[in-house]
């Protein structure tokens, strides 16, 4: 009965990491593409803070969707852990740590993503003056951005250990590999090379559709338990 207990409950957390897959994309993808996209203009200080007034309700949103993503990326790596510290304990306590340093880099970037917010309280009422929001928006990129080194650290020792483990398809292991090179290698571009991170932006298709075949596999199938506890 305990081994029974024990398998339901395993499953549960893989299910569970599905869920909170899909919802990290959902959310990053909504800070990314309906928030951040449409009202940050990079090369019009003037005109990103009209529209952060403008639309402050759909700023904040952003904020609070990318909060919700780090938080669902902290309980990740915990159940991570516990699903992969069979195969190997120090390597999976490893993928959780660079995942939770990802999620502190995040997290203390999303104060900058917030600066703009509390600008527009503290603009000089005699000359109307504040400092430019793009300073802050752009610390908040680059804090994501260095994040994700970290978080491709986690994803290239995750893909390892789902190649060893085999308790899902190995082609997703092989997936988050090539997802986490192109995080290492995409941020290293941003921050060596800013003026080639544009042309390299397309990459970011691989992390998209290796993470969401990851979820959905989890969420539908779960893992494969005799694997895991053989």
């Amino acid at each position: 009965m305990a081994g029974k207990e024990k398998r339901i409950r395993y499953n549960f957390y893989a299910r569970m990491a599905g869920i909170l897959y899909l919802v990290i994309i959902i959310t990053g993808l909504f800070s990314e593409l309906f928030v951040r996209s449409k009202i940050v203009l990079k090369d019009d200080p003037a005109a990103t803070m009209t529209n952060i007034k403008l639309f402050h309700s759909l700023y904040r949103a952003g904020f609070v969707s990318d909060t919700v993503m780090v938080t669902a990326d902290i309980i990740i790596a915990i159940l991570f852990y516990i699903l992969f510290r069979k195969v190997s304990k120090y390597l999976s306590l490893s993928a959780a740590v660079f995942r939770l340093a990802q999620a502190f880099l995040i997290s203390a970037s999303l104060l900058f993503y917030f600066a703009p917010l509390i600008l527009l309280d503290n603009i000089n009422p005699e000359t109307g003056e504040t400092i430019t929001p793009l300073l802050f928006i752009e610390l908040h990129a680059y804090g994501y951005d260095f994040g994700l080194i970290f978080f491709g650290v986690s994803n290239l020792i995750l893909g390892y250990l789902i190649v060893k483990s085999k308790i899902i398809p190995q082609i997703l292991g092989y997936g988050l590999s090539a997802a986490a090179v192109v995080y290492i290698f995409g941020s290293f571009i941003r921050f060596l090379l800013p003026d080639l991170f544009s042309h390299i932006q397309p990459l970011y298709l691989i992390p998209l559709i290796a993470e969401l075949s990851v979820g959905i596999w989890l969420l539908l199938k779960g893992v494969d338990l005799n694997k895991l506890f053989s």
